[in-house]
């Protein structure tokens, strides 16, 4: 007897209806790759991937129309696929860009592809229907329990009882939230050279870098990495910036359950002080907005028009666990396969894994030049690694040495570089310092003069050269 339709949950119903409309390209797809080195058991990893999509039931369902309201239906089953390529690249885009039909399902799938005899992978790419970035953890902790001969017990939860669960909570905390959000109005947010493509996705670009972000007291990583783009658009001309964030909706009992738990909320916060005093305020103002985090902005707000961001500048940020144990081989994931596609002017996404903090910035192809986002990675650089600075101001000299010496370890490729080291014992020259002062000029926003390096050709002695001549640096 096939069981009756229920009720699409929130975040399901908005991604449906921007679907409908022709506007999400493939924002909505989410695809993960596993490479394995050694001699992978092909046969155990297939079994894997059907044990996980028989303990996620949510991946075997649709979203489908019913009286003009989307339902979940059961919709057919994710198979897993085997192939043999050379070009792992061309398999992952091709996958990545697939179209799926999200009323019939698959709405995952699954290619294992045979690279040579000792190297394998997993391509996975499901639509965010029944996705989202912790679904991505759970994933790999599965396929490698299973994997290994790991068993788990049921789930105690399913998606249907959730979304069940969530139209409850929304119903009782709705006039709440609609008291909330009247005196918060999103504002329009601009970028320098960056152009919005409407109120759909757009052909996407990627850049990705590694960062750095002092821990500052009291605030968590992820608001530190908010108030630092707070302060960038803030710099930008935008006097009280909105961002949308990505906020978790799991509930304790689906903690291990893959689906679509997240909620998009606007996020404005008055930009004053330093970096650190705008996380401060953040720490503050988020903790009372996560009294509605459950509650869609558009259920809240009136005349919100369907689109795939609430804002031009979107944020979401990831702790990473250590890549997973699948024994007998090297597994090494790369969980942010780009999508092709964004779903605003720009998103940012910081992820915090164990080899490093990395931001990728997704933004329209063509819609600004390479100087232009270079630029907006070189200013968000510096904001982060200067919690300490004005919002409105540039480092200050007696914060500069840590900074000017992160420069100085990429450019001359040593990990440890002391403050009173001497630049030409380290093994520098004329062309490694014209590529310091240019990273100083871009990421410090202060201009040294060349002969300065000769004359004083230490970290110290640099810093000192940006005290004395402050007024003109600046």
């Amino acid at each position: 007897m096939t069981p009756a339709p229920t009720e699409a949950s929130f975040a399901q119903t908005g991604m449906w209806i921007t679907e409908r409309m022709g506007r999400a390209r493939t924002a909505y797809h989410m695809p993960l790759v596993i490479r394995f080195d050694g001699p992978l058991d092909v046969c155990a990893l297939h079994a894997a991937c059907d044990a996980v999509v028989r303990r996620h039931a949510v991946l075997s369902t649709a979203v489908a129309e019913d009286d003009g309201l989307p339902v979940m239906v059961p919709g057919m089953r994710p198979e897993v696929r085997l192939t043999t390529a050379t070009d792992l690249a061309a398999i992952v885009r091709e996958e990545t860009l697939a179209p799926f039909d999200v009323e019939k399902g698959p709405l995952a799938r699954f290619v294992v592809v045979k690279l040579d005899p000792g190297r394998h992978a997993l391509v996975f790419v499901a639509h965010h229907l029944v996705f989202d970035g912790e679904s991505k953890d759970i994933l790999v902790r599965d396929l490698a329990d299973f994997y290994n001969g790991e068993s788990h017990p049921r789930l105690g939860m399913s998606y249907a009882s959730f979304a069940e669960g969530e139209r409850e909570r929304v119903r009782r905390d709705l006039a709440e939230a609609k008291a909330y959000w009247s005196s918060r109005p999103v504002g329009e947010t601009t970028l320098p050279g960056l152009k919005a493509a409407g109120l759909g996705a757009a052909e996407g670009a990627v850049r990705t870098f590694p960062a750095r972000m002092p821990e500052v007291p009291g605030v968590s990583r992820f608001e530190l990495f908010l108030a630092s783009v707070h302060t960038l658009l803030h710099r930008y001309g935008n006097p009280d910036p909105t961002v949308a964030v990505d906020l978790s909706t799991r509930v304790p009992d689906v903690r291990d359950n893959i689906g679509l738990f997240v909620n998009e909320l606007p996020v404005s916060v008055r930009v004053e002080g330093t970096v650190a005093d705008v996380a401060r305020t953040l720490h503050r103002d988020l903790r009372e907005m996560y009294r509605f985090r459950h509650v869609p902005y558009a259920r809240a707000v009136r005349g919100v028009r369907p689109r795939t961001a609430l804002a031009q500048v979107s944020v979401s940020y990831r702790k990473r666990r250590p890549d997973p144990v699948f024994t007998g081989v090297e597994a090494t994931v790369d969980w942010a396969v780009f999508n092709h596609s964004v779903r605003s002017v720009l998103h940012l996404q910081a992820v915090d894994h164990p080899d490093g903090l990395f931001v990728i910035m997704q933004y329209g192809a063509g819609s600004g030049t390479e100087s232009d986002v270079a630029r907006i990675a070189e200013d968000l650089l510096t904001i982060m690694n200067n919690p300490d600075i004005p919002v409105d101001g540039t480092p200050q000299a007696a914060g500069l040495d840590d900074a000017i010496r992160e420069i100085w370890q990429e450019v001359l490729g040593i990990d440890e570089i002391g403050d009173d080291e001497d630049l030409f014992d380290l093994g520098g020259h004329s062309l490694t310092i014209t590529q310091i002062i240019a990273r100083m000029r871009k990421r410090l926003g202060v201009e040294v003069p060349l002969d300065v390096f000769f004359d004083t050709p230490t970290i110290a002695g640099v810093v000192q050269a940006i005290r004395e001549a402050e007024p003109a640096v600046r």
